[in-house]
């Protein structure tokens, strides 16, 4: 009888070291969610370009219009970020003709430097 009492001991204690903790799936799980969003992001930024926008030799024109319907120009030139309002107001003052533009039926406009033919 020993030699069996001995033997469940042991399958016992065995069976003790091959339980899971509960809380490992969860682990797991946020891993794959932790994969999950670094994916995510790095497919925005590939998808939007945003590479191009933190890169110092880049020049970069953005056009954006806020939820007030307020157009503002970002231009970006080198490490140098501007961002101008476009507004409604007529502006006076002394300047030169550079050119003519034109509104396509699609909606492209096209610009036609003065003096070219």
């Amino acid at each position: 009888m020993k030699y069996l009492k001995k033997r469940r001991m042991v399958i016992g204690k065995e069976a003790d070291l091959h339980q899971e903790d509960p809380m490992s799936g969860v682990a797991s799980l946020f891993d794959v969610g932790l994969v999950f969003i670094v994916g995510l992001i790095g497919a925005l930024i590939s998808a939007y370009s945003l590479l191009d926008f933190l890169s110092p030799k880049t020049e970069i024109t953005m056009v954006r219009k806020n939820d007030n319907g307020q157009v503002e120009i970002v231009t970006k030139k080198g490490k140098q970020v501007k961002i101008e309002k476009v507004t409604d107001k007529q502006l006076q003052g002394e300047g030169a003709r550079l050119g003519i533009a034109y509104r396509l039926k699609d909606g492209k406009i096209i610009y036609v430097p003065e003096g070219s033919e």
